[in-house]
């Protein structure tokens, strides 16, 4: 799936996976991370998710990581925002008020862009990219994090062989196996959901579970 592909979704403004309203397990997971205040929390591929509001309401900062422009504009408008527009490297960056986004490639981040991360947020990345490319966005994703910062991710799970994503089936035993060897896992919650989703029983999908996970990176196993 390549970057051509989300760009064009957005420019016909086909974001069934966009969420108008705070996604409810940010809302009753999120006091698990511990996260001391004024900290900055990554959000990738994100779109112009509200969450980042309610992140930001938490009296934490923001760094959101958006490969769409359109994506960014319609955030900042949207909400009401007056962004400041720089470019820094690779990256177009928005800011205002305390949230930031950098408007580029997620593979193209480096260790600098993230050195005041205290935590990541996941719900609509990992499940976005198809499975060629989950092990590479893991591998990135904690090569360039600090040490010891936690993770509330959210996964989708259903038989792939009723649907083609995205969003894409991610089962716990593909969480581990991303991350198991250089993370600690916990499985806060899987929850089946197919009943509060019709649209899914529509692409005629059986079964369709949400997992909530809090992964902690480890400081004694660094990623190559």
């Amino acid at each position: 799936m390549k970057k051509e592909y989300w760009l064009e979704r957005w420019r016909q403004e086909e974001i069934g996976f966009h969420q108008s309203e705070v996604n409810p397990y940010l809302r009753q997971y999120w006091r698990e991370l511990k996260v001391e205040p004024e900290k900055q929390v990554l959000v990738p591929l994100c779109g112009k998710s509200r969450d980042m509001i309610w992140l930001r309401e938490q009296n934490l900062s923001v760094l959101g990581v958006e490969l769409s422009p359109l994506a960014v504009e319609a955030f900042f408008k949207e909400n009401a925002y007056s962004p400041r527009h720089t470019t820094v490297g690779k990256f177009d960056r928005w800011d205002a008020d305390g949230i930031r986004i950098l408007c580029g490639d997620f593979f193209d981040l480096e260790k600098d862009d993230l050195a005041e991360v205290g935590a990541v947020y996941d719900r609509a990345s990992l499940v976005a990219l198809p499975p060629e490319t989950r092990c590479a966005y893991a591998n990135h994703l904690l090569r360039i994090l600090p040490p010891a910062i936690p993770i509330l991710l959210v996964t989708f799970d259903y038989p792939e062989s009723e649907m083609s994503g995205p969003p894409f089936a991610v089962s716990t035993r593909e969480v581990e196996a991303l991350y198991g060897k250089h993370v600690d896992i916990r499985l806060l919650a899987k929850l089946d959901v197919l009943a509060e989703n019709p649209h899914f029983q529509q692409r005629g999908i059986s079964r369709l579970q949400e997992s909530i996970f809090l992964l902690t990176t480890l400081t004694d196993k660094p990623i190559r």
